[in-house]
């Protein structure tokens, strides 16, 4: 999908009759807000973090019905002859506000907030939320891998293990939620996502030997590079990897076997041979979890594909996205009612809400607070949400940079059971007021 297509079927067909439907009831005019938000965390997380607040507005402005999207329309009888004409002239005019990109959220947080007519705010449901489910389960994931991680830099490198564009996305949230490189080129080109890499097994399989492949690389990308030891033997590889580089080797990566004990073996190797600087990356099947436990080995940096891009266990967030108000006649200024599902597992509170996030005298997060109105912001919270468009008007975009800054922010004033790895309940209750 070029940067420049439409976006505007990239979503559920019943978000268009139900377009048609209101067209044809009258209701489509009625001012509306919708909200996007989790009911729980996914089992045993103690806090989510909001990713693809950037990816989403971009869409928002590609989210146009050209000729090609209203024939497709039309010759598949999706919808009928009045619902293409408002189609053609589809833009959204509305308000949208939503948590910064890169905030921790909690059960309940009103992560975005859609406000315009019925007409042009529920047709977005599908964008929105495929974005932000599959984005924040990333960041999700990334965030517990970093915080396992500490200060040791770790690597995205999952692109071959999802759908290629979604590839993109994650290493886009990755590098948002910790994760200090990617492998992915187009996220770099992208999203100026800082990409990175050196060669595979294949390399050192195609030369007559592992000294030539060694060679090779070194004479190609310097004596900084990383070279993979363990395609043969990794005493052996290491020995080599030293004669031909000297101490200046940049760094030896492995990537199987058991990590912690060759980890160990590698540096006593290295040391020996006055390579004191190489560093040792581990890659292989990582998870927040074995890079936790991987915290006492001599490693200085990890690389994380299959288990990244698939959410670590939790591939989606579940995010949902609500009809939470309505107005109570057509006219521009009917003042909005609540409106909310009663369904037995899935309820909803009605109400257009505000969330700011109280803290201690210390700076850290005590509780997620939601209000039914704006609430005065005084010494010790945080005001949460931020307008992303007005009037139709993205005014809220971010680099992935400015994203990163405030994830790591936020982390910072968590309380220090959100960060631990073991399962749990929400490190913060949600307080509705």
């Amino acid at each position: 999908m070029s940067e420049d297509s439409s976006s505007a079927l990239l979503t559920d067909h019943y978000e268009l009759t139900m377009l048609q439907g209101a067209l044809h009831s009258g209701a489509a005019a009625r001012r509306s807000v919708f909200e996007m938000f989790a009911r729980r965390l996914p089992e045993g997380r103690r806090y989510g973090v909001v990713a693809g607040t950037g990816r989403f507005l971009d869409l928002l402005e590609r989210f146009r019905f050209g000729r090609e999207e209203l024939d497709f329309l039309s010759d598949h009888g999706v919808v009928d002859e009045p619902t293409l004409d408002w189609l053609c002239e589809y833009r959204f005019s509305g308000n949208v506000w939503g948590y910064g990109e890169g905030e921790a959220y909690f059960p309940g947080s009103p992560i975005l907030v859609v406000e315009g007519t019925f007409a042009e705010s529920v047709i977005l449901e599908t964008l929105a939320l495929s974005v932000y489910n599959h984005d924040s389960a990333i960041a999700s994931a990334a965030t517990r891998m970093s915080v396992a991680a500490g200060d040791r830099p770790l690597i995205e490198m999952g692109s071959r293990r999802t759908q290629e564009r979604s590839a993109v996305a994650a290493a886009r949230a990755a590098y948002v939620a910790g994760f200090a490189t990617s492998s992915n080129l187009e996220a770099g080109r992208s999203f100026d996502v800082p990409t990175g890499g050196t060669a595979a097994h294949a390399f050192t399989l195609l030369h007559d030997s592992e000294r030539h492949a060694f060679k090779a690389q070194l004479e190609s990308m310097g004596e900084g590079t990383t070279l993979l030891v363990d395609t043969y033997d990794v005493e052996r590889a290491v020995r080599h990897a030293v004669e031909l580089a000297g101490p200046e080797l940049g760094a030896v990566r492995l990537d199987s076997g058991d990590l912690a004990a060759t980890a160990s073996r590698v540096r006593t190797q290295l040391d020996s041979l006055g390579a004191t600087q190489t560093r040792i990356v581990v890659t292989g099947d990582l998870d927040e979890h074995s890079i936790q436990a991987l915290a006492v080995a001599p490693v200085d940096g990890y690389g994380v594909g299959t288990s990244l891009v698939t959410g670590s266990g939790a591939p989606t967030v579940s995010l949902v996205y609500k009809l939470v108000a309505r107005a109570r006649g057509l006219e521009p200024q009917a003042p909005l009612e609540p409106v909310a599902k009663r369904s037995v597992g899935k309820p909803s509170r009605g109400g257009r809400k505000w969330a700011l996030r109280r803290l201690d005298d210390k700076g850290i997060a005590v509780s997620e607070e939601v209000y039914p109105h704006e609430p005065a912001e005084t010494v010790g919270t945080r005001p949460l949400l931020r307008q992303l468009v007005a009037d139709g008007e993205v005014v809220g975009r971010e680099t992935v940079h400015e994203a990163r800054a405030r994830h790591r922010a936020t982390v910072a004033e968590l309380p220090e059971q959100a960060l631990r790895m073991s399962r749990g309940d929400a490190a913060l209750p949600t307080v509705f007021h």
